[in-house]
């Protein structure tokens, strides 16, 4: 549910089975530890509110690569990890709300900003951050709305790009600003945002035939139970549609790559007085989004 209390999720009944996925039936796939230890995928039915561990869901069978069938069983989460167990890259979108341009005094672009993490920046939902030694100094976060991509694409055009979708889930895209800001390193984006687990997702991944329309979700981002942002992300200067559209320019977006669409205002670097938002040691970061549920994971400096 949206603040004004209209809902944007279809039917509980639509499950997702695109063309070309291979029958990638689900509503809200997770991936988990069960009692014994054995790492499964599962569906979740009902919308991902509060923690997940402990809750029942529909055991699957298969994968993202050769598709999912249920197996008519059920078992409780003891472990909720990353849904993704691997990823071919993941591509981040900069300066993608107006008022996260407002508040870093920035011109909006006349196209996407574009960065990309590595596949071993993934992380899980509730897993811990841990935080090199040279990234501690201006730790931030970045709550994001993360599409995924179902299926490969290339030269996508804006009406058919939502077609291409997997599914949406919740990202941070932690970020190392002394790496990032070009006054103290010369502006090393990626590398300021590529450390390893500083891709956190979950803790599901949605049907994109749950959700009724990406742009209008409402995101909070809280730091040990304080909120930093809170937006709908109807306020983003480049819709989802027109982000895959730009990306898939020429350039082959494989499925299974993860978009995380940008951050809106409230980052720990612009907060009075300076210095004051940024992530310290043992912080917690927790990030929902309506329909979506919620990513918690706590920074640890090694």
């Amino acid at each position: 549910m949206s603040v004004s209390g209209q809902s944007f999720l279809k039917p509980e009944s639509t499950l997702y089975s695109g063309p070309h996925t291979n029958n990638m039936s689900f509503q809200r796939l997770v991936r988990f530890g069960n009692a014994e230890g054995k790492t499964q995928y599962g569906d979740l039915k009902k919308e991902a509110t509060g923690d997940l561990i402990g809750q029942e869901v529909e055991v699957l069978k298969g994968d993202l690569d050769t598709g999912f069938t249920a197996t008519g069983k059920t078992e409780k989460i003891k472990e909720l990890l990353c849904p993704l167990e691997r990823i071919p890259l993941c591509v981040c979108i900069g300066l993608n709300y107006k008022k996260h341009a407002q508040e870093a005094n920035l011109k909006i672009p006349p196209y996407p900003v574009v960065f990309t993490k590595p596949a071993d920046a993934l992380n899980g939902p509730y897993s811990d951050v841990s935080i090199h030694p040279e990234a501690q100094g201006m730790l931030d976060y970045e709550g994001e709305l993360t599409v995924v991509i179902g299926k490969d694409a290339k030269n996508v055009s804006e009406a058919d790009a939502l077609d291409y979708v997997l599914g949406y889930t919740v990202g941070n895209d932690v970020s190392a600003r002394n790496f990032q800001l070009p006054d103290t390193s010369g502006g090393q984006f990626c590398f300021a945002k590529s450390f390893d687990g500083f891709a956190p997702i979950g803790p599901a991944i949605v049907s994109k035939d749950l959700i009724r329309d990406p742009q209008q979700l409402h995101l909070v981002t809280k730091v040990n139970g304080k909120v930093r942002q809170e937006t709908e992300t109807s306020d983003m200067i480049f819709t989802i549609s027109k982000i895959i559209e730009h990306l898939s320019k020429g350039t082959t977006l494989r499925k299974g790559t993860i978009i995380q669409t940008g951050t809106p205002s409230g980052v720990g670097l612009f907060m009075e007085p300076k210095g004051f938002g940024l992530l310290k040691d043992r912080d917690v970061v927790e990030i929902s989004i309506d329909g979506i549920g919620s990513l918690r994971n706590k920074m640890v400096f090694e």
